[in-house]
């Protein structure tokens, strides 16, 4: 199945040289480019791509608004946001408005794929250690706090543990391993945890997580 892509960045360099590093794997094909956030909304609703790799910084309507636009239509397309720094102040807000991961624009040729598939499938963040060091610091920075702590009362006590270790960057496999469970049985937590919690994908589960204090930078 191929992965449908658009690119929008108001850098005509950074949108040819993803162009076509993406379009030379067998499994994605970039279908549109969009040089404004404005124009990555439209692109959205009339091309239904799978991913959208999102620049922060555009003109007209920049990548969070565009974002949050996209992502409140439902759960297509999934929003990968583009940044040069990997601590971009920015970057916290979109995942909160529904992005659902984010990429160092000097990622390499297989990072980019790579992270373009994980993406589309809606599994993690990008990679575990991403998400310890990106969430984390933005909660030690003091980021917006999110829904308080009665949202987690849904949770069983064995989902609110796997939550816990989804935010703390272990893989599915990791979390099987430390549980001693099989990994189709953690497959299983998440997707009710993201269920019971009105989630959109394991990324915003990471980042509520640390808004509601179930975990903390360091802890």
């Amino acid at each position: 199945m191929t992965v449908r892509v658009v690119i929008a960045d108001d850098q005509g360099m950074v949108r040819s040289g993803f162009t076509t590093l993406l379009n030379s794997e067998p499994d994605i094909e970039v279908v549109g480019e969009a040089v404004n956030g404005q124009e990555a909304v439209i692109r959205a609703g009339e091309l239904r791509p799978d991913v959208i790799l999102m620049d922060v910084r555009m003109p007209v309507l920049d990548g969070l608004q565009a974002t949050r636009q996209i992502t409140a239509r439902g759960t297509t397309p999934k929003v990968l946001v583009l940044t040069t720094f990997d601590l971009d102040d920015y970057v916290y807000q979109a995942l909160r408005w529904g992005a659902s991961g984010f990429l160092l624009k000097d990622a390499s040729a297989r990072e980019l794929a790579d992270a373009v598939r994980v993406v589309a499938a809606g599994d993690a963040l990008l990679s575990p250690a991403v998400t310890r060091r990106l969430i984390a610091e933005f909660a030690r920075m003091g980021a917006p706090r999110g829904p308080d702590r009665k949202k987690l009362r849904e949770l069983t006590e064995r989902e609110s543990e796997v939550l816990a270790l989804v935010a703390r960057g272990l893989s599915n496999a990791e979390i099987a391993g430390h549980l001693i469970v099989a990994e189709q049985t953690v497959k299983t937590h998440v997707s009710r945890i993201l269920m019971k919690l009105g989630l959109r994908d394991r990324t915003q589960a990471v980042v509520l997580a640390y808004e509601t204090g179930l975990v903390r930078p360091g802890g």
